[in-house]
Parts: structure tokens; C-alpha cells; sequence
């Protein structure tokens, strides 16, 4: 174990991957000392790193995960951050899981929930694989050594590169029989149950083109913990931190930033899209700016709708259009509201500009986050909002703001999307590979809950299924092309997609063709709520 200077009192503990040691970190390792006193562990039978000699790390003759985990927690600092990473990470999990009191927070860089795949997890290795490659670790470490170090690397965009620096890395002389006991081990892992039971806040980077740990593990992880934060580097082999360093560091510096303290007992904290998910939501919606109002028929429906169930109260002097886009409705707002000051507030620049050059009449326009709004304590009487809450993923975090801007009995009126939206688009793809294309959207049981926990009456919820038709495929896929809706899931695909997964898709969505039409279906909750004293 090695322990670094401290620049504060937070502690981060990191735990190396299969046939590594503690050097394996070097090229993150200064700014992880930024965030607080780094603590490497060198895993049983794998030597010490970070500039020390080869060869003094202990072995253990007892190889079980038991063992492994309890050499580990000796280690520990009373509570720290746990990153780990491949079987490091894996056991990140098994240590989070049997010492919750020591682990505050999570980071795993490309560990699966399983390594190898069984008849009941299938996006992991092949048995077969794994049993090949074990068998010729134990007759020919050397060679197979070298094979490994290559598929550390494969698939990167900077492959080439990579795999001289991660050679240096492979010491063929610290080979003991723990490292043959390590690759049974790992073989052997299954963290389902302990991947599922994580209350500690956590972030699981994984690699799009890792050829270790299939992509789709992405979603997986997804599904089986909500409160987890996912993300998929595009581009990115199995060792995450020397291919992309500096957006792994991006990714673990704004979940330190947002997790300062433990979660509070929310469910729904982690599945806060991260600053980088929110920029690329802006900007999708800023290209599409231009081309927004010449495809919006449905969502001027609604919109339209959700307008003409409000009350119109002339003692309201303040009134929010909040995602208001290219202003549609922030003017329809004005002459419903003549009295009072509306004010225009979208987090897409470009959505803002438009708004301003066809809505000269109104002159309050504010750039800014649903979740983090610009704007004081009780000063707002009615926010209304039209299909665009659904890009928030934090309810609990949305709620709160929006009820701390209302007024005492303040209202909110809104539209948002369920998950039943775009079934087809979702099914059909599901058909051709395991990303995700579609976004996700959350249930009305979430929503509805959110907003009670969240000092707000619930006068009025309506959900509505509503169908769009197309002649053809290119029609519904130019129209969300337009409006800016794209997918920024995690798991999603990087880069393009091929000819034959196209083909694939476009045949699979022809199934849902009726009297010569493909249907697009809409899942939208029309709510009212009032603010209600929190005491």
C-alpha cells in the first residue's frame, strides 16, 4: 500500500486491475492527489507500482473472494472514495457491498457486473473465451502476457500508441501463483446481487470499444441499479484511463462536485444527466432552432392544450415559460396573461435567439438549467411548461427548484413524455443490436410521487397515447432530426451505424405498418399541481 500526500481530508483508495499493479494509475494520478490523499493497493500476489520495486507485494495462499475482499479492507481508511479498476473495480463492488461504512463513494472503470457470461448474463465474455485464455496463462504466461497487454488496447482509437506504454506495465518476472488464482477469481465473479444492493453513490465508466467487457454492459449496469451513473466512452478500449485521461478525470471531478455528501435518501439523485449530457442536450436543441417550428404540429397540440387548462388569474404579476423554445408559447402566455411581466427561460442559446427575433414584445429572456434556476426565492406565480421537462432525470432535484421559485400557492402546469413514447422506435431497434436508441422517459408513479414528496398538491394528472402516422421511416426520423430530440442516453451508440444495421432497423420498424402507414406513438401526461407549505 501507498499512501500520497493529502491536499484535503477526503481519502481515495484505488484498486488495480488483473495482471497490473499500482502503476497502472499513473496517468490520472495527479489530479485524483488534487481531489484528495490518494491510497493505492496493490491487489494479492501483484507487486508494488508507482516507482517502487517489483516483487513486494504480499501473496496469499487462500485466493477465495472472501479472502481477497478482507486483505483489501485492512487496508482501508475508515471511509473513503473506492475507484477500481477491470477486477479492481469488480471487487470495488464486493468491498462497497461487505463494508458500506468504509466506501462513501464508487468509481469503476471498465468492470462488468460479470466478467464471463452464464446461461442467465449474457453481455460478458464467452466461457470458452475466458477458459482459453486461462489455460494458456498457465502453460505459457509469457506469450499470453503479451496477447493480453494487446487487449487492453484493442479497439482504440489510439491503439497503436497505448500498447507500448501498457507493456511497460506487464512484468512477466512477478509472476506467482496468485496471478493464475486472480484469473479464477475473476472468472468466477458475480456481482449482480452486490451491483444491485449499492446505496453508496456511484460512477461506471466503461468503453465502447473495449474487447473485454461487451458495450452493451453499459446497459446492463442500467438496469440493474438506477442510482448508479453510467457512462459509455465512445472510441475507448478496455484501460479507460490511458486511452480518454482527461474525460475519465472530467467524469470523476463533476461526480465529486455533485456528490459532496452521501445521498440523502433520494432514488433518483444519480440519474442526474451530468454537465456534459446537459451541454449536448443545448446544443442538439440549438442546431435545431431553425427547423424546429416546421415539424412541431404535435407539440404546438400540446402545448395547446396544456394552455387553455389554465386559469387565468389577473392578480399574477410574474409568469414562466419554462423550456420555452423559439417562443411559441411565451406569446400566447403574454395575451393570456396581459398584466403580467412573462418571462422565456430555455438552457439552448440558439432556441433563445429565435425566440427573441419573433417575440419582440417580450423582453425577458433567460438562459438557464430547469434544475438550477436564475431566479429568487417565491417571485414566481405560475411556471408553465410544455415537452420539456422530460430532459430532466434528477425529479427530485427539478421539483424542488421549481416549487422553491413559486409563490405560496403557486401553480405548475406542464406536459412531459411517458415510457411508452417511441415504443416502436425502441423495439425495433431492439431487434438489431443492445444499445440504447430511444430515450428514456420516466413513469407517471415517479412523477406523481416526486411532486407529492416535493410539497406540491396534485390537482389534475391526465395521460394521453397519441399516434402519429408516416408513409415512410426517413419522414419520422427527419422530423425528430429537426426538433433536436436525439438520443443522449447512456449506453447509446458511438459513432455511425452501419449499412446492414439500418437495413435491419428499417425492416424490423416495417412490422408496425398499418393501412400503408408506420406509426409513432406519444405517451404525454398533462399535470397540474400547486405549491403547498412544506410545513
Amino acid at each position: 500500500m501507498i499512501s500520497l500526500n493529502p491536499l484535503n481530508k477526503q481519502k481515495i483508495v484505488l484498486l488495480h486491475g488483473w495482471g497490473c499493479d499500482s502503476r497502472t494509475w499513473a496517468p490520472i494520478l495527479t489530479q485524483l492527489q488534487k481531489l484528495g490523499e490518494v491510497i493505492a493497493i496493490d491487489l494479492p500476489g501483484f507487486g508494488e507500482g508507482l516507482g517502487e520495486s517489483i516483487g513486494k507485494s504480499s501473496q496469499i495462499e487462500n485466493y477465495s473472494l472472501n479472502a481477497v475482499v478482507e486483505f483489501i479492507a485492512q487496508q482501508l481508511p475508515d471511509s473513503g472514495v473506492l475507484i477500481g479498476w477491470s477486477l479492481g473495480g469488480m471487487l470495488a463492488v464486493q468491498i462497497a457491498a461487505h463494508y458500506p461504512h468504509k466506501v462513501s463513494k464508487i468509481i469503476t472503470l471498465a468492470a462488468n457486473i460479470k466478467f464471463v457470461a452464464s446461461h442467465d448474463y449474457l453481455t460478458a465474455m464467452h466461457s470458452a473465451i475466458n477458459h482459453h485464455f486461462t489455460a494458456s496463462f498457465e502453460n505459457d504466461p509469457r506469450a499470453t502476457l503479451k496477447i493480453f497487454s494487446g487487449l487492453l488496447v484493442q479497439g482504440d482509437i489510439n491503439e497503436r500508441a497505448l500498447l507500448k506504454k501498457i507493456r511497460a506495465l506487464i512484468a512477466i518476472e512477478a509472476v506467482n501463483a496468485n496471478w493464475l488464482q486472480a484469473l479464477q477469481l475473476l472468472s468466477e465473479l458475480d456481482n449482480r446481487a452486490a451491483f444491485t444492493a449499492l446505496t453508496q453513490p456511484g460512477l461506471h465508466l466503461l468503453g465502447e470499444a473495449d474487447a473485454l467487457v461487451p458495450a452493451s454492459a453499459a446497459l446492463a449496469l442500467s438496469a440493474a441499479n438506477t442510482q448508479q451513473k453510467i457512462i459509455l466512452l465512445p472510441q475507448t478500449c478496455h484501460a479507460v484511463h490511458w486511452s480518454q485521461p482527461e474525460k475519465v478525470m472530467e467524469y470523476i471531478q463533476d461526480f465529486f462536485q455533485y456528490h459532496q455528501t452521501p445521498l440523502n435518501g433520494s432514488d433518483d439523485v444519480a440519474m442526474a444527466l451530468d454537465p456534459i449530457e446537459k451541454k449536448r442536450i443545448a446544443q442538439s436543441f440549438s442546431r435545431a432552432a431553425h427547423t424546429y417550428d416546421s415539424v412541431a404540429k404535435f407539440q404546438r397540440n400540446v402545448g395547446e392544450k396544456l394552455l387553455h387548462a389554465i386559469e387565468c388569474n389577473h392578480t399574477h404579476t410574474i409568469v414562466l415559460d419554462l423550456g420555452c423554445g423559439t417562443g411559441y408559447f411565451t406569446r400566447h402566455l403574454q395575451e393570456k396573461f396581459s398584466q403580467a411581466k412573462i418571462m422565456g427561460l430555455d438552457i439552448a442559446e440558439g432556441m433563445l435567439s429565435v425566440a427573441q427575433e419573433k417575440n419582440t414584445a417580450i423582453n425577458t429572456w433567460l438562459c438557464g438549467d430547469a434544475e438550477k434556476l436564475p431566479l429568487a426565492n417565491a417571485s414566481v406565480d405560475v411556471i408553465f411548461s410544455s415537452l420539456a421537462l422530460q430532459w430532466c432525470h434528477n425529479l427530485p432535484e427539478l421539483f424542488s427548484e421549481l416549487n422553491r421559485v413559486l409563490k405560496p400557492g403557486g401553480t405548475l402546469i406542464f406536459s412531459t413524455l411517458g415510457p411508452d413514447t417511441l415504443h416502436e422506435l425502441k423495439s425495433a431497434w431492439q431487434q438489431v443490436d443492445n444499445y440504447v436508441h430511444v430515450n428514456r422517459f420516466r413513469s407517471c408513479e415517479d412523477v406523481k410521487k416526486c411532486l407529492l414528496e416535493n410539497s406540491f398538491s396534485l390537482s389534475h394528472f391526465e395521460q394521453q397515447l397519441s399516434a402519429l402516422e408516416f408513409e415512410k421511416l426517413a419522414d419520422l426520423t427527419r422530423e425528430l432530426k429537426f426538433l433536436g430530440a436525439h438520443n443522449i442516453n447512456r449506453g447509446r451508440a458511438a459513432g455511425l451505424t452501419g449499412r446492414k444495421k439500418i437495413a435491419a432497423f428499417k425492416t424490423a420498424y416495417e412490422s408496425f405498418r398499418r393501412d400503408n402507414l408506420l406509426p409513432a406513438t406519444y405517451d404525454v401526461f398533462y399535470i397540474i399541481a400547486e405549491k403547498r407549505s412544506r410545513y
